[in-house]
């Protein structure tokens, strides 16, 4: 089947599906359970960071991945410019960009506005499985990126 061959509808509901994994994804990072975000992803997904040449593969290795996140980190991730391609009825790709605004050393509060953690972009991979679209792959690609600050708290040195 080519995309010729979708219905317009279909279509857009494959977009909207893998869109809604996008936006879920920072969701369940920033406000949720960080492990959880491995349900986003096919059993066998993969998430690399071509910088440093990072690779976490399958769905029990990201799970332990992103539930070993800081129990003291905040963060807030902005994801926008999301182009979703859609290639068959089964298969789609997107790119968005992301901003991320992190800390680790939170206890409470407002934090001063700081400048974001990281600016870069994702490549996504995407496949309908039993009927609902994953995350096959997620590339992360960081043109503008730093260490996470640790705040200091009024005591220490």
């Amino acid at each position: 089947m080519s995309t010729q061959d979708l219905d317009p509808m279909e279509r857009l509901l494959a977009e909207r599906a893998c869109e809604r994994l996008i936006v879920e994804f920072v969701h369940r990072l920033d406000l949720g359970d960080p492990s959880s975000v491995a349900d986003l992803f096919t059993p066998d997904g993969v998430w690399l960071w071509p910088h440093g040449d990072r690779r976490v593969e399958g769905r029990d290795a990201l799970r332990g991945y992103f539930g070993s996140r800081p129990k003291d980190r905040l963060s807030r991730r902005i994801s926008t410019n999301i182009l979703v391609t859609v290639s068959s009825a089964s298969a789609a790709t997107a790119t968005s960009y992301l901003a991320t605004y992190r800390v680790d050393g939170y206890t409470g509060g407002m934090v001063q506005p700081r400048l974001p953690a990281n600016v870069g972009h994702y490549e996504d991979t995407f496949r309908k499985v039993e009927g609902t679209w994953l995350l096959a792959a997620r590339s992360t690609h960081l043109p503008f990126g730093g260490e996470t600050e640790r705040l200091r708290h009024p005591g220490e040195s």
